[in-house]
């Protein structure tokens, strides 16, 4: 049995330009605001975690459900799942917007991404799913 995930966590001390570029940008459906702390977005078939890491830091034993703490400093990083013309499609709103385009690669099996940041420096890339044999 071969586990998928369920969910990705980003971190972002900005939750307001998190999430309008999540949002807005990337017009991914809210799930959930809970003040300061974190925004959740659904995805095909996952949901990614925005968190401030400096509200998840310590566990608050008050929350109905105590989550262990966690968090992590530095950009990190996500891949969105884009097959050919879409691929491209989202390459040009993402300029409409103003995103710059870091980075665009041909892996070395024919597959595509660009790379590209958020508001908070996440690394983050648009990729066809055969970079991973995922077709």
């Amino acid at each position: 049995m071969t586990p998928a995930i369920l969910e990705t966590a980003l971190y972002a001390e900005d939750l307001d330009a998190a999430e309008a570029f999540y949002g807005g940008v990337l017009e991914l459906e809210k799930i959930v605001r809970v003040k300061n702390r974190h925004v959740f977005f659904k995805l095909d078939q996952s949901v990614l975690l925005i968190f401030n890491p400096s509200e998840t830091a310590e566990v608050d034993m008050s929350r109905p459900l105590p989550v262990p703490p966690h968090g992590a400093s530095g950009p990190g990083h996500a891949c969105f799942r884009a097959e050919g013309d879409a691929l491209d499609a989202w390459e040009a709103k993402l300029k409409a917007f103003g995103v710059e385009i870091e980075q665009h690669i041909t892996w070395p099996n024919g597959a595509r991404s660009f790379y590209f940041r958020d508001p908070e420096g996440n690394s983050l890339e648009f990729g066809e799913g055969k970079l991973w044999e995922l077709e």
